[in-house]
């Protein structure tokens, strides 16, 4: 049942269900800020600790394992690769998404707070899809095993134009908020 829950879990945090992919990644060409490095934790809805372990995997290339309950918990680790940017006043981070969920790249938001927080954030799928109708973006709506998503395929540079615009905050959706976890 854990490890199922566990499983669930992952995908609502890191897939988000119903997702928002880009036709390009962010390049690997900013290195994230120091104190994302670390250990990070927090108790999920069902009462499980949960692990977020990111460390530096390359020039400008991280890696993500998440763990629930200890990281001895070989059954529950997942790893995920990302880069990062920082835009405006936001940094963002991207991953690749599997070949069975369009193999694009998940662009999504992160805040380190002044309480030792990691705050991460989705993009919101009803809010982009306004934006493409309405002509700020372009991309179109496409079916997920999870169910409606959307695959966005302007140009990066036209994406944070319009991530940072404070009129579109309200496009990120908070998903987690993990405190530092001790050594």
């Amino acid at each position: 049942m854990k490890a199922w829950r566990a499983l669930m879990v992952l995908s609502f945090l890191l897939l988000s269900g119903c997702l928002v992919t880009f036709k390009e990644p962010i390049p690997a060409n900013e290195a994230a800020p120091i104190p994302l490095l670390g250990v990070w934790s927090r108790t999920d809805e069902w009462g499980e600790l949960r692990y977020l372990d990111v460390t530096r995997s390359g020039s400008n290339l991280y890696k993500a394992d998440t763990y629930v309950d200890s990281p001895d918990n070989v059954a529950s680790l997942q790893s995920f690769s990302f880069t990062v940017a920082h835009h405006g006043r936001r940094w963002y981070l991207s991953a690749g998404v599997p070949k069975r969920m369009g193999a694009n790249f998940a662009i999504g938001g992160f805040e380190l707070t002044h309480n030792n927080e990691l705050v991460l954030f989705k993009l919101d799928v009803g809010q982009i899809l306004q934006a493409i109708d309405s002509g700020e973006l372009k991309g179109s709506g496409v079916d997920m095993p999870q169910g409606e998503g959307v695959l966005v395929s302007s140009k990066l540079e036209q994406v944070f134009a319009y991530l940072n615009d404070p009129a579109n905050s309200d496009v990120f959706v908070e998903v987690a908020r993990y405190q530092r976890s001790a050594p």
